[in-house]
């Protein structure tokens, strides 16, 4: 039998490039040869199979086994890798919100033989924001400038954060210190910039930056860019002025992408021009811009605002014949237009039926319904609502919960009202201020024995 050749370390870098599934990329690196004796000599990675396997990991959110390449990494004195790698882990970390360990490997980056630059400052900047870490962001900033000159990216995350934080007076204050330091701001620094006045409404100065950009630095305005003033535009109304820009947006062969498109459609169905969404989707097809959930969303969103929830129903299950699937979004716009409109059986359909549909409802869905049912003055109906979420590890917003313990105690429903209590107190979810407002209300209905029944739960708490 013809002995199989022993993979090689460019080999493996070409195999893993080409694997998609990451935990059968691990098993491959792991074990590039398993037909092979390989106790007596130790495989040689190259820098590329582990700048490969640890990205495949990192974006498939395996944390714990791209950590455990980590540490093979940390111990393998061969290698030492860009820091583009260290890079990417720190912002893998901050996409799935876990801002500590994404702290924890911006500080370990040195002990993998790798210096640390203005970039993997830029990466940790980023992951911080996006963990809306505020704070971590100002302490970072107090040493940032011990790894190298900030740059252009630098300014452009510090105006970001400002925006966030609804500081638009640091976000001049950034933008001025940048070009101070000669450093030239690009299409982010004014998108950035221009999204914020938009998001406050002060849209002339965001015109006004739209112009010095065009003007002064020669940028093209970005479809984000668009997007932000069209949405501003929308706020105050001016549809009209809103369609102009979307024209201008094709006049200047700037690519229209679905956020424009819903945006306008919202705005269509708000003011009551219903009639003219059909042109615009039209005009999607004609540009070859693709329904995405944000624009199926919108629509669904519009025809609830209408009432019309045949159409509604439509566009859901139009969604996946598009190759577009519903996602709780898609489902909770509906369920909260039923609710609205005191369609509550249809809510309750379409809420059990989620799941049938391959999509599990999530904590705005049931509280969208109970905050329906409680409107509705159905409490003996919200209090099985409330029995199910509490077992499912959601909770009422406290002032439904009000709404709820208030109704019970009027109509004299003293079982649902214990249940009802008795569910929250199982979970902690009731301060004593709480226990003291009920024992007050129920008190004033002059029912003794729903005090007594009440105490003897706090009591068991």
């Amino acid at each position: 039998m013809e002995k199989v050749k022993k993979i090689s370390s460019f080999s493996l870098s070409s195999l893993l490039h080409q694997q998609k599934d990451p935990k059968i990329a691990l098993q491959l690196f792991l074990n590039p040869n398993p037909s092979h004796n390989t106790t007596t000599k130790t495989f040689r990675y190259s820098p590329l199979c582990y700048d490969l396997i640890i990205c495949k990991l990192g974006r498939a959110k395996l944390f714990h086994e791209m950590e455990k390449i980590l540490y093979k990494l940390k111990h393998d004195t061969r290698i030492s890798l860009n820091e583009v790698v260290f890079c990417n882990v720190v912002s893998f970390y901050g996409r799935a919100h876990l801002p500590e360990k994404a702290l924890i490997m911006f500080n370990e980056i040195p002990s993998f033989r790798c210096h640390r630059s203005i970039k993997s400052v830029n990466s940790l900047l980023n992951a911080l924001l996006a963990c809306k870490e505020y704070s971590k962001v100002g302490e970072l900033l107090k040493s940032f400038e011990n790894y190298g000159t900030p740059d252009v990216c630098t300014f452009n995350i510090l105006m970001n954060a400002s925006c966030l934080c609804g500081d638009l007076n640091r976000a001049r204050e950034v933008f001025d210190e940048m070009r101070k330091r000669g450093i030239k701001p690009n299409v982010v620094s004014f998108g950035t910039l221009i999204n914020g006045l938009c998001v406050r409404g002060e849209l002339d100065d965001a015109f006004r930056m739209k112009r010095i950009m065009e003007r002064d630095f020669k940028l093209k305005a970005s479809a984000f860019m668009y997007v932000a003033l069209i949405k501003g535009i929308c706020k105050v109304g001016d549809l009209n002025a809103a369609v102009k820009l979307k024209e201008e947006m094709l006049k200047k062969k700037v690519e229209l992408d679905s956020a424009v498109y819903s945006t306008l459609i919202s705005a269509y169905f708000r003011v009551g021009r219903k009639d003219e969404v059909y042109d615009l989707l039209k005009e999607m097809e004609k540009n070859e811009c693709k329904c995405d959930r944000v624009t199926f969303n919108a629509l669904m969103h519009g025809y609830c605002q209408e009432k019309d929830f045949d159409s509604a129903f439509r566009v859901l299950d139009e969604m996946e014949g598009k190759g577009c699937k519903p996602d709780v979004i898609s489902y909770n716009v509906i369920i909260r237009g039923l609710c609205d409109d005191g369609k509550l059986r249809e809510a309750s359909d379409l809420l059990d039926d989620m799941p049938r549909r391959r999509c599990k409802p999530d904590v705005v869905s049931y509280r969208v319904y109970f905050d329906g049912l409680c409107k509705a003055e159905k409490f003996k109906d919200a209090a099985v609502i409330l029995h199910e979420m509490v077992f499912k590890g959601y909770i009422p917003r406290e002032t439904s919960l009000f709404k709820l313990f208030d109704g019970l105690i009027q109509v004299g429903d003293r079982e649902s009202l214990l249940r009802a209590l008795d569910n929250m107190a199982s979970v902690d979810c009731i301060s004593r201020e709480v226990w003291e407002m009920m024992i007050s209300m129920i008190y004033q209905q002059d029912n003794l024995s729903n005090v007594s029944a009440l105490v003897g739960m706090i009591i068991r708490e």
